[in-house]
């Protein structure tokens, strides 16, 4: 059995992210003097705060101290969002635990050895298949946080399938990311954008599923084109280097299935099938979802524990989750300087500048170019605002009445911040859930950058030729 994990951030990768995020901060303090400090009144409407349109006044005082931005990382701990940063920081702790109890089993060898196995030479379609799954959790529940303890299962797949740790999160969190924002019932997107337009719920699902199937395609052609490169020759993936000292850790006697091995391996798959019915669940129940992310984090702290136990390592699970939660602890720190970002601007007055600058510039173009400078509003957004349904109440209350005074239609207002929301959810290092999806497998920041940016334009540019198709047809109901 193996005494390490391979559920751990390597120096390498923790640097880079390191000075990347650092470079990010300081741009972010700079901004606080080059832009005046402003604000729009708000207000609650059924429990969420949202802002009011033409309240927007100019405030005394500019410029962030400049200690402050290197404090920021720890004053995010007791700051407005604490609450989800602390959150997302058990989270992946407990996630790391959990799978190195299982690479220390080797019930998780044992559970890919068994897929790969059932497929046999259709491991193509199964390809496929998942990236499908994946993209419809997205798309319907607006499943996306939730999917990361997935994302090492759909690493492991890859490498047993002859692919890369790309290829593996190219199909799990790049595919649930492009069905967020190719959205056809997103709660988090679609229905709260729609809600606050006053649009009829889940309406222009037509179109939406033009989009769907159009990303899908490209999604899909991007993934086979890479995963049969790299089975023909590994030595052309970006981490190829990473990946083989990776796999080199397995060996034959964790593929054996014994007894207790076995039990712990039915124990595990009940885990997760309790883990997409907990998924499911609060994605249809109201009030449900902000428990969500503790839900499944408890759910895998049971099936790793259980599994261990079942397989019969005793005292010796405990010390597994001890080194895979060291492993994956200096993701804590990155979770805390990323979200630090928005903490700067926003203590620094400038976001809601920032929006009324741009909602000045929406109200003086054309329809085709507010539609489309709504679009790159929400993706400058994105940057430092992770969560779909705070940007929601944060542009659509300035952008719906824009709409109506432009000429592009509510739905089109929804659609261009559908798109600016999601695609960008796995490129800005600003997101947490990145960060804690590349920190459990061997791809920097980096590499995964450098592997999916000509994906990411060509989506971009996809986004904006269906944006001026909405335009053109005048997607309504209006």
């Amino acid at each position: 059995m193996r005494e390490d994990s391979s559920i751990k951030i390597g120096k390498r990768t923790f640097l880079s992210a390191v000075i990347i995020l650092g470079c990010l901060m300081i741009a972010a303090g700079v901004l606080t003097y080059l832009i005046p400090a402003g604000e729009f009144q708000r207000e609650f409407v059924d429990g969420r705060e949202i802002v009011v349109p033409e309240t927007f006044e100019y405030v005394e005082g500019r410029g962030y101290p400049v200690w402050r931005w290197f404090t920021a990382p720890f004053e995010v701990l007791w700051g407005p969002d604490s609450i989800m940063v602390i959150s997302i920081i058990l989270f992946i702790l407990i996630i790391g635990g959990s799978f190195a109890v299982l690479e220390k089993t080797g019930v998780l060898a044992a559970a890919i050895a068994k897929i790969v196995a059932a497929v046999g030479k259709r491991k193509y379609l199964l390809l496929c298949l998942i990236t499908l799954f994946f993209m419809l959790f997205g798309s319907l529940l607006g499943i996306l946080e939730e999917i990361v303890p997935l994302v090492p299962l759909a690493v492991a797949l890859a490498w047993s399938l002859g692919w890369d740790s790309l290829t593996g999160l190219g199909m799990s969190l790049l595919a649930t990311a492009f069905g967020f924002s190719a959205a056809l019932t997103n709660p988090f997107t679609i229905g709260v954008a729609q809600r606050i337009a006053d649009l009829p719920a889940f309406s222009g699902i037509g179109f939406r599923a033009i989009v769907f199937v159009l990303v899908y395609i490209v999604l899909i052609v991007f993934l086979l084109r890479h995963a049969k490169k790299v089975e023909k020759n590994p030595q052309a993936s970006l981490v190829w280097r990473e990946d083989a000292k990776a796999r080199s850790r397995d060996t034959a006697e964790e593929l054996n299935i014994n007894p207790a091995k076995r039990g712990a391996l039915l124990w595990f798959a009940g885990t997760l099938l309790a883990v997409l019915g907990a998924i499911v669940c609060a994605s249809l129940i109201p009030g449900l979802s902000d428990y969500t992310m503790p839900l499944v984090a408890l759910l895998f702290l049971a099936g790793g524990i259980g599994a261990g136990l079942l397989a019969g390592q005793g005292w010796g699970v405990f010390r597994a989750f001890g080194r895979g939660v060291l492993g994956i602890l200096p993701g804590m720190f990155l979770i805390m300087m990323a979200m630090s970002v928005k903490f700067i601007i926003s203590q620094g007055g400038v976001m809601d500048t920032v929006l009324f600058y741009a909602a000045g510039a929406i109200s003086q173009t054309s329809a085709a170019g507010a539609a489309l400078l709504s679009y790159i509003v929400v993706l400058v957004l994105e940057f430092y605002i992770g969560s779909a349904t705070a940007k929601a109440f944060l542009v659509m209350p300035l952008i719906t009445p824009l709409a109506d005074l432009v000429g592009i239609t509510r739905q089109v207002a929804v659609l261009a911040f559908a798109f600016g929301d999601g695609f960008t959810n796995v490129l800005y290092p600003t997101n947490p859930l990145l960060l804690i999806a590349l920190g459990l497998t061997v791809v920097s920041y980096p590499k995964w950058f450098r592997w999916i940016i000509r994906l990411q334009l060509v989506v971009m540019a996809l986004s904006v030729l269906l944006l001026l198709a909405a335009v053109a047809i005048k997607l309504g109901p209006f």
